[in-house]
């Protein structure tokens, strides 16, 4: 999920032509499209070795075949924006049918809004939830389970990140200030009385839009903020992700990991950070349990195993979906976030202002980390309430889910046993302050 999780890269050659200064996308398509001739024809073999008129289809030397091939393709393919593939849900013990649909949209996000079609109006209105996804290399389709584990109590809306080459260059640049203004702009499309949920990266510009929303009186501020995983304070049990970007700087990450978009995409000469870059050091930090995946895949395929292949398949579609980042961003919040830490040292501006989390007072706060994290280690996000000293005390929660990683912050049993009923109980108080304060008191 975070920014920075990759290892040393060929640097950019001199500035010349297009073809001289995308090398990394330019080499990284030219290998794709070589793969094409050999790709159809082990789909073909896979498909003679699959066909149930072939003798050989039932021996374990046919089956390793179509295995090898099914491998093959998973591992030279390209793979597209996953499908949320959310139909109902359950709402006070009836099935509900739900409706995704767009209902705000900028040239970089657009705003899902997941529209439970009740059959009867509920007793009291429904909690209402913005999700704001991380724009880290995945896409939002991430936090499947997280939106699954609310839609049943909550109204959830959710930010959909484009892909930056798909974004023409005539759409315009998009930085780190951008994406503040776009979630200042969510909340005053969507009115007031809103919770808004920061899942890791994008913890940091949902509290500088909140604490922008507070210096200037807006009365669109959420009601509540839950950061989860986040990097607010990476100077706090550093991990090595942080410990990379603090040793390379941000012209090491200028000069090896920012490349334009080749054609034909429609966003051609825009300069991004590449999805197949962060894709690199994703498997890069866990490469033997990805090699012992694709191996258990092989076995499972040739033993028949279809229940463990359609894990596979599925965790692996969404895992190797990613998109690029445009350069803008990607580098500010590097410098920002994991260099200079701005937020914690009180330095970081908004279009030139500055970003002062002690102004927030009406918004309440919960804090939530995972005791084993090696992306956001323990303490980088708790640090928020030493900057949000205006809010009451009784309005603020910090939560430690033991024997959690990153990912199970967000998803998993130990997320929608644990971690889900206090984010609800959380936000149903800061939804009542007398009732928050009586129960502190």
């Amino acid at each position: 999920m975070p920014i920075g999780e990759f290892g040393g890269l060929p640097p950019r050659v001199v500035e010349g032509s297009p073809a001289l200064t995308t090398p990394m996308y330019w080499m990284y398509e030219m290998a794709h499209a070589s793969l094409n001739p050999l790709r159809a024809v082990t789909d073909a073999t896979k498909i003679l070795f699959q066909n149930p008129l072939n003798p050989w289809t039932h021996t374990e030397f046919g089956k390793s075949i179509a295995a090898a091939c099914e491998l093959f393709e998973r591992t030279t393919r390209r793979y597209g924006k996953p499908e949320w593939g959310i139909t109902d849900t359950e709402v006070n013990g009836v099935r509900t049918p739900v409706e995704i649909r767009s209902v705000w949209e900028k040239s970089f996000c657009r705003l899902l809004y997941f529209d439970r079609k009740l059959t009867r109006p509920l007793r009291m209105p429904a909690p209402r939830l913005l999700i704001v996804a991380p724009m880290s290399g995945h896409y939002a389709t991430l936090l499947r389970g997280t939106v699954q584990a609310f839609l049943s109590t909550h109204d959830v809306y959710i930010t959909d990140w484009s892909d930056a080459r798909m974004v023409p260059l005539a759409e315009g640049r998009f930085d780190l200030d951008d994406y503040i203004d776009y979630i200042i702009e969510m909340l005053h499309a969507l009115g007031p009385n809103m919770h808004v949920m920061a899942v890791c990266q994008p913890s940091v510009p949902v509290v500088a839009a909140v604490s922008v929303m507070e210096a200037a009186h807006d009365r669109f501020v959420p009601q509540s903020m839950t950061l989860m995983g986040g990097p607010i304070d990476t100077r706090r049990n550093p991990t090595a992700v942080n410990n990379l970007a603090a040793e390379r700087g941000i012209d090491w990450f200028r000069s090896h990991v920012i490349t334009k978009v080749p054609f034909p995409h429609p966003g051609v000469m825009r300069d991004v950070y590449p999805g197949f870059l962060q894709l690199n050091g994703f498997i890069g930090m866990n490469l033997d349990r990805h090699v012992d995946a694709h191996k258990d895949l092989f076995s499972n395929l040739v033993k028949g195993d279809g229940d463990l292949v359609d894990k596979h398949r599925d965790f692996y579609d969404e895992y190797l979906a990613v998109m690029d980042l445009a350069a803008e961003y990607y580098l500010q919040t590097v410098d920002t976030v994991f260099i200079r830490h701005a937020l914690p040292k009180g330095e970081m501006t908004h279009r030139g202002t500055p970003v002062e989390p002690a102004k927030i007072t009406r918004v309440a706060l919960m804090t939530v980390e995972g005791e084993n994290d090696d992306i956001s280690g323990l303490g980088q996000t708790e640090a928020t309430h030493g900057l949000c000293t205006s809010i009451p005390a009784h309005r603020r929660v910090h939560y430690v889910q033991k024997g959690v990683g990153h990912y199970g912050v967000f998803n998993g049993s130990r997320f929608k046993s644990e971690i889900v009923p206090r984010i609800c109980d959380f936000m149903a108080s800061a939804s009542d302050p007398k009732a928050a304060r009586a129960a502190a008191e």
